[in-house]
Order: structure tokens, then sequence, then C-alpha cells
């Protein structure tokens, strides 16, 4: 059985129950009377039920969160438990051990937009207070006064929401009304741009450019040839590397375990990819000169690359050369030339670890011109000299080369 009790300066009602043995006492945060004795009902319908309490928990943001990051390193790879850390940082605040800035310099230097104006986070101290408009206000606020881009606020909004998710179903946590606040917050509609990738006179110059540096030049002749993900090209073993196979070789992209360090694809599936003949050469190339040891790709000290400091080496190697693209744009240029191909988009997905949705996405306005024969059912496909309609013999009327129309004079009827 549950009761009825009134506390405080704003007499708030409270329920009063035994739990386990325990007697609890939960304030149910209204003064009115009908409301108090309903959620008694609830209360002592659960009981009777031996179902959970229907009332909203008290959970500390700072525990819950270390909670949520630790559930997280058991299911994905550290690169993305970084992003929802930074993510989960710059909405509530270092606030507790795992958000923590554990180098100042680096942070400073991940501030790509500073605010015109003091940025206010998210600033709860139980995660169950948390509403859609704090929620909804925090977004606008990154729109208006950091201005990031809708894209980058949608993934705002879906680490909060993922968190808030993850805190009902297994974090023990019950919101208001059993419902997540943040689901009732919309999407922004984002922007759709043409992604960007290298066409073949541009892959010519970008490799030409790296030609004094035959380690760079390689791997980013294996994130153009073979569409490898950043982080995949630099966790390349030598064993992963399987020259028999196919034509030219393959390379293996699969989960991998070094020095108690679990590594696995973004996609969390394995797959392998053809070595081209272009690919070859530069591979075959890069063995004469160099004899890689735990890591196929290593750095001057024969350690694994870190991905943010391989990015920024080069980013200074191709500056030299006035050149701007980036390891994204050399994945996406292996799309878009399978795509111009006519290759399908299940090949595509297959070969980049992707999902044929997100193939369609990137790469399905390059394949159109492709098409053109797909449409034939005969063997013939040869077209006609010339597809400009011809004048029929019997025509008794020539046809000018040019064709003037007359001038047309407008008759106004003033009845």
């Amino acid at each position: 059985m549950a009761s009825l009790k009134k506390r405080g300066k704003n007499k708030m009602y409270y329920a009063q129950y035994y739990e386990n043995g325990k007697q609890k006492r939960v304030n149910l945060n209204t003064t009115s009377e009908q409301f108090a004795k309903d959620k008694i009902r609830q209360i002592e319908s659960a009981q009777f039920r031996q179902e959970d309490i229907p009332l909203p928990t008290k959970t500390s943001l700072p525990k819950i969160i270390e909670k949520y990051i630790f559930s997280l390193k058991a299911k994905v790879n550290e690169e993305n438990v970084k992003k929802v850390v930074s993510y989960l940082r710059l909405t509530f605040g270092s606030i507790c051990d795992c958000l923590a800035i554990k180098n100042d310099k680096i942070a400073k230097k991940a501030v790509k937009r500073p605010s015109s104006e003091k940025l206010d986070l998210l600033e709860v101290s139980n995660l169950e207070q948390l509403t859609t408009e704090q929620v909804a206000k925090f977004l606008s606020s990154l729109v208006v006064y950091k201005g990031i881009s809708t894209k980058t606020v949608n993934h705002y909004r879906q680490n909060i929401l993922t968190l808030c998710n993850w805190a009902m179903t297994e974090g023990g946590v019950k919101f208001p009304g059993d419902k997540n606040p943040v689901s009732s917050v919309k999407r922004y509609k984002e922007i759709k741009s043409d992604i960007r990738f290298l066409k073949l006179n541009d892959i010519t110059e970008q490799l030409e450019a790296l030609s004094g540096n035959l380690l760079f030049q390689t791997m980013v002749a294996v994130y153009i040839y073979a569409g490898l993900r950043r982080a995949e090209a630099l966790w390349l073993m030598p064993s992963d590397f399987d020259w028999n196979a196919g034509n030219f070789g393959v390379i293996r992209i699969r989960n991998k375990v070094f020095n108690g360090k679990k590594w696995v694809p973004k996609t969390r599936s394995n797959r392998t990819v053809p070595i081209s003949s272009a690919l070859r050469q530069l591979l075959d190339k890069y063995l004469e000169n160099f004899k890689p040891g735990t890591w196929f790709f290593s750095t001057p000290e024969g350690c694994k690359w870190d991905s943010d400091n391989f990015s920024t080496e080069l980013r200074s190697a191709n500056n030299e050369a006035a050149l701007k693209w980036t390891c994204l744009d050399f994945r996406h240029t292996f799309g878009s030339h399978l795509a111009s191909k006519g290759e399908s988009l299940y090949k595509i997905s297959k070969l980049m670890g992707n999902s044929p949705q997100v193939c369609e996405k990137h790469y399905a306005f390059l394949m159109p011109e492709c098409l053109y024969e797909s449409v034939e059912f005969s063997e013939d496909t040869t077209p006609p000299p010339s597809h400009k309609p011809t004048t029929p013999k019997t025509s008794p009327i020539p046809v000018p080369e040019t064709l003037e129309l007359p001038r047309l004079r407008l008759v106004v009827n003033n009845k």
C-alpha cells in the first residue's frame, strides 16, 4: 500500500511506500491532490502486478554518462568512442572524468568554429531534468551563435538522443511520462551537397605532387585505388595483403588485436578489396624501398600512425603543391569512378564496406550516363550514324537549313 504526504513550504505531495522491505518517499512534483491520488493508484497497481514503479527516477548526470561511455567501449571501436565523448563534452561540459580534457593544446585546436556569443551548455544535475525545450534551444544556439551546419547539429541531437535511449533501456532511468525528451525535437533539414572527388588528371597531379615522398604517395594511392577509410590503411599489416589472389592481389580489411588493443572496421564486418594494376605498380615500387615491419605503413620511428598526425602531415605536404584533397576525397574518388564506369551500387557498397543506400546517396547521380545502353534488349546497340531527324525521300518540300519565322502583328479588337 502507498500513502500521500504533504511536505515543504510549497505543499508538495510525496508518495510513501515500501519496496523490498525498505520505506521510500518520492516527490510527485505536484500540489494537486487529484493528480497525486492518481499517481498513488498507479503505484499500487504496479505493486500488485509486481512491475516497476511508474515514477521518474533521479539519476546523477555525471554518473550515467560514465556508465554510458564504459558501455560504449565494449561495443564500438575507440575512434567512435572519442567522437561520442567530444559531442557530449561540448553538450554538457567536462562534468566527469570521461569527459575531461586530456590535453588543452589539442582541445583548443579542435575548436573549429568559436561561437560569436557565449554558448550555454545543457546544465542539469540529473538526467531526468532534461526537457525538450532545453535541447531545442541548445541546438538552435549552435546554428545561430556558432554557425555550424545542420548536418552537425543533427549529430549533436543524435548523440543526446542515443544517450537518453540507452539510459532508459540499460541505465535504469525513467523520464517523466516514460518518454525520451529528445525524441520530440525534430531533425534539421540538411542541405545536400555534391561530394568531392578527383578526376583522372587530378589523380595524376596528386600522385606526382608526392613523388618525393614515396611513403605518402603509396598511402594516397591505396586510398584512391582501393577506397579505404583513413584508419583502415593505418591499421594494415603485411599479413593483410594476399599478393597471389585475384589478378594483382587483394587487401583484406579485418579485425585485429595488437598489444591488447582491439580494432574493428567501422561497419564491424570484414571485406576484401582487389588490387588494381595501377596500385600494384606503386605497391611494388614501395616494397623495393621499404621493408614493412609490424605495420605495412609506419612512421619513421616504426610505429603505427596516429590518424590526426597523419592527416596533419599529409595536409602540409599537399599545401606545398597547393592541393586541398583529403582522405575522404580519396575514398570518394574510388566510389565515384566505379559508378562512372557503370558498376552496380551493390558491388560498390561491398568493395567500400557501406550499405547500398549510402552508396546510392553519394554516387547514384554519376550513373545515368552509363545506363544509356542498359535499356537495349538486342545485341546490336550501335547508334545510327546521325541522331538528327532525316527528311523523307518522297517529301516534295525541301527543308531549308535555317527557318525564318514570319513576323506576327497583333491586332486588337476594341469592340
